[in-house]
């Protein structure tokens, strides 16, 4: 599994709360809009990025009983 990248990121404060209000609408986190927002800029541009897999959170789903 490849570790997420973490980088400092320095935002004007307006733009920032602009994206809070964006994120909390759809119900997102705001690194998660960022991420959206970002793929999509790019998709504009004809870059296609990947979704790297990631771990499934949560109890992992019950195993099937073999009690006979």
């Amino acid at each position: 599994m490849t570790a997420r990248k973490a980088f400092p990121l320095r935002l004007d404060p307006a733009l920032h709360d602009a994206l809070e209000r964006v994120a909390a609408a759809d119900f997102r986190s705001l690194n998660a809009e960022i991420e959206v927002l970002l793929r999509e800029a790019l998709a504009r541009r004809g870059i296609k990025v990947a979704v790297s897999a990631t771990p499934r959170r949560g109890r992992p789903p019950a195993q099937a009983s073999t009690d006979d």
